[in-house]
């Protein structure tokens, strides 16, 4: 009767240390990723920053631009300002086609 009772517990003894050695293995993959990950924070984080910072002065500039765009167009235009332009005056060809025909 020890036999089959030595069997069982062999094999249930197998069972359980498989199941205890796989999941110690996945607790020693997953501290060694941890670890990785920590150490590649900063530098992810440093690229994020000057990604983000190159947005912010992209659109700041931009900003700027459109800024100085409505307050150049809020002021009016140049052409109140300057002397009237002359006006069209008639060509000596027009003038004198005109009185041939008559």
């Amino acid at each position: 009767m020890e036999l089959p009772l030595i069997a069982l517990l062999l094999v249930v003894g197998l069972v359980v240390g498989w199941g205890v050695g796989a999941q110690y293995a996945r607790a020693r993959r997953g501290w060694t990723d941890y670890r990785a990950a920590k150490r590649a924070v900063p530098g992810a984080r440093r690229a994020a920053l000057l990604l983000v910072r190159a947005v912010f002065t992209k659109v700041g500039v931009i900003a700027l631009l459109l800024f100085g765009a409505v307050a150049y167009a809020a002021v009016g235009p140049d052409h109140d300002r300057a002397e009237p332009a002359p006006g069209p005056s008639p060509s000596v060809t027009a003038t004198h086609g005109a009185d041939r025909g008559r």
